[in-house]
């Protein structure tokens, strides 16, 4: 997987991090990246930031790796008291404007919300979410409706090839291969 941008699902664009917080007295703010890597969110040369409900763009002015996290300067946000305003605002992209990936990568919003099925057609459910753990990438199956076979929630390791048979984005499904009692 190549990217783990997340997005709502009736949304036209992707959430790739958030503003947190005011960083020194110019403008800055830090970045929280959901982008991987996590400078990847600093390609972008233009955001779309939603705060109180409102979407504004910002140009992106300079931004750079600060300790274990991001900093930036957006265009327009010269003082401290600017910087303030927007923290806590969403920073997005139109879906659109995505690179385009290549064979079975896949951007976790396009997986966010498919029905998982087993080799056998058993339905777990569907994907809530994924997080990474280090190791690989985890998708959360919460089993509810669609014919599920429980109510119960799974962690799935995202193994294309060993548990992720296929995917199938048009018709909504994932095919896993993964034992329903485990």
């Amino acid at each position: 997987m190549s990217d783990n941008a997340q997005a709502q699902p009736s949304d036209d664009h992707v959430v790739l991090g958030k503003l947190t917080s005011p960083y020194g007295v110019k403008g800055w703010l830090k970045v929280y990246s959901y982008t991987g890597p996590m400078e990847g969110i600093l390609d972008y040369a233009e955001w779309v930031l939603r705060h109180d409900g409102r979407l504004v763009r910002r140009r992106l002015v300079q931004g750079r790796r600060h300790g274990k996290g991001l900093v930036a300067l957006l265009e327009g946000v010269d003082s401290r008291e600017a910087a303030e305003a927007l923290a806590g605002a969403e920073i997005l992209l139109p879906k659109a404007e995505l690179p385009e990936l290549s064979g079975d990568d896949y951007y976790w919003y396009q997986l966010e919300g498919l029905k998982v099925v087993t080799r056998e057609g058993v339905v777990l459910g569907r994907i809530a979410y994924l997080f990474e753990t280090g190791a690989n990438d985890v998708m959360v199956v919460k089993g509810q409706g669609d014919d599920a076979i429980d109510d119960r929630e799974r962690l799935l390791p995202f193994l294309p090839d060993d548990v992720v048979l296929d995917v199938d984005l048009e018709a909504g499904v994932m095919r896993v291969d993964w034992d329903p009692e485990f």
